[in-house]
Parts: structure tokens; C-alpha cells; sequence
């Protein structure tokens, strides 16, 4: 079982940065592929990004490619969404998931395990 705990939400303006965390439990961390996802009001969830086992293979949606960078901690058992040039169209709710196997990253059927979310709002 692992729980996963997103952090670093919040308001900011068109252009700013926000750095999310993503915290698990366990001792296995490692084992898991990082996926980040959003879901804005009205829309389905989608693929933002995802990190596999070592932060060797990163992947990401075509619509953050150059503003957002995902990172990871095994140490520390947490994975980083750093987002920079920040867009309205970013606004939604942020998620982090843990999938065991790593087969397609950007499936969110793939993930066994979620966050809560964290709410993410940009102004214009």
C-alpha cells in the first residue's frame, strides 16, 4: 500500500512558478513510476507528466513541455512538479499517482495509487 500526499497548491498570476511535492509512504517508492495529472472543472483528468524508476526516462504532455520539470527524490520519497511560465489554462486540480509497472505512463488506468490533489489556480 502506499499513500501519496500533494503539496505546494495555490493562486498565482499568469507568468509565476509553483513548485508542487508529492510525498509517499513506504519503503518502497523507488519501485513506482511518477505520474502527474490535472483535472480542470468540466474536463477529464489527463497526463501531465511522468518519471520512471531512476529519473532516466521523463516524459511529458506536449502542452508543458518547456515549462514544467519533473523530479524525483528517492531519498526522500517524493516527486517534484516544478511549474514555471505559468497559463490560465493550467488551472485545475493536480494529482500524483504511483504505478507499479511503468508500461504506459501518460494511462492514468495504469496508476494503483493516488493523491488527493492539489489545487492549482492562475489568474491572467
Amino acid at each position: 500500500q502506499v499513500q501519496l500526499v500533494e503539496s505546494g497548491g495555490g493562486l498565482v498570476q499568469a507568468g509565476a512558478s509553483l513548485r508542487l511535492s508529492c510525498t509517499a509512504s513506504g519503503r518502497t517508492f523507488s519501485r513506482y513510476v511518477m505520474g502527474w495529472f490535472r483535472q480542470a472543472p468540466g474536463k477529464e483528468r489527463e497526463f501531465v507528466g511522468a518519471i520512471k524508476w531512476s529519473g532516466t526516462n521523463i516524459y511529458y504532455v506536449d502542452s508543458v513541455k518547456g515549462r514544467f520539470t519533473i523530479s524525483r527524490d528517492n531519498a526522500k520519497n517524493t516527486v517534484y512538479l516544478q511549474m514555471n511560465s505559468l497559463k490560465p489554462e493550467d488551472t485545475a486540480v493536480y494529482y500524483c499517482a504511483a504505478d507499479r509497472y511503468g508500461l504506459a505512463p501518460s494511462n492514468l488506468n495504469e496508476y494503483d495509487y493516488w493523491g488527493q490533489g492539489t489545487q492549482v489556480t492562475v489568474s491572467s
